[in-house]
C-alpha cells in the first residue's frame, strides 16, 4: 500500500475499491475488536510486494470468566418464529444460521438485499428481520423500512461490527431500532433476539447491546 492508503487504513468508510464493492468497515472492526480486547494491531507494507498485519492480544482468563457468566444468565430461550437472516459474510451467516436452527427457529439466509427481497415475496409472513447494517450497494435500514411497508407487525434486528453510529449514518436516526454490536456470543445473540420479538414493539426500542 501507499502510504496515504496506510495513514488511513484503519479509519471507517475508507476504502480503494469501486463504488458498490466495499464498505470500509472491515479493518476498521478489526481495529476495534482489538483495541476493546487491549490489544495492538501491527502493519508493515509495501508496494507491490505485500502487506502483513499481526494482532497481538493479552493473555487472558476470559474464557473461564464468560463460562461463569453464561452459567450464571441461562443459556438464550428457545424460539418458533421464522427468521429472515440478511448478511454478506458467509461464514458468519453459516455459523449463526446453525445456531438458531438449533434453537428451534426457522431461519432464511440471503447474501444481499435483492436475494431476501425474493425470499420475502416467496414467504409471506416473517416474524424477525436480522440485519447486517452495511451491505453491498445498500444498508440495512432502507432494506428494513422496504419490508415493513409490505408486513408492519415485523421485529428488526439490526448487527454491526462498528456502532450504533453506523445505524444512525444509514437513516436510523428516527426509525427506533434494536441493535447489537459485533463481537457477540451466540448466546448472547440468542437472549437479544429473544427481547425482541416478546417485548420490542415497532418503533419503541431504543439503542443498545448486550
Amino acid at each position: 500500500m501507499s502510504r496515504e492508503v496506510l495513514s488511513r487504513l484503519f479509519e471507517p468508510f475508507f476504502t480503494t475499491k469501486e463504488r458498490g464493492k466495499g464498505t470500509g468497515l472491515g479493518l476498521a472492526t478489526v481495529y476495534g475488536i482489538v483495541k476493546q480486547s487491549g490489544g495492538h494491531v501491527a502493519v508493515y507494507s509495501e508496494v507491490n510486494i505485500g502487506t502483513t498485519l499481526k494482532i497481538y492480544l493479552p493473555l487472558t482468563r476470559e474464557k473461564a470468566k464468560q463460562e461463569l457468566k453464561l452459567h450464571r444468565e441461562g443459556l438464550a430461550p428457545n424460539g418458533t418464529e421464522t427468521i429472515l437472516y440478511l448478511e454478506d459474510e458467509e461464514s458468519l451467516r453459516s455459523l449463526t444460521a446453525e445456531y438458531l436452527r438449533s434453537k428451534g427457529y426457522r431461519v432464511l439466509e440471503a447474501g444481499d438485499s435483492d436475494q431476501a427481497q425474493q425470499i420475502a415475496e416467496n414467504e409471506g409472513h416473517i416474524q424477525l428481520l436480522l440485519t447486517d447494517v452495511v451491505l453491498p450497494g445498500t444498508s440495512g435500514v432502507r432494506f428494513a423500512e422496504k419490508l415493513r411497508a409490505s408486513q408492519r407487525d415485523l421485529r428488526v434486528l439490526y448487527v454491526s461490527g462498528y456502532t450504533a453510529d453506523a445505524l444512525v449514518l444509514h437513516g436510523g436516526r428516527d426509525a427506533g431500532f434494536a441493535f447489537i454490536s459485533k463481537p457477540y456470543t451466540l448466546n448472547a445473540l440468542g437472549r437479544r433476539i429473544r427481547e425482541v420479538l416478546e417485548t420490542v414493539p415497532i418503533g419503541a426500542q431504543r439503542v443498545g447491546s448486550h
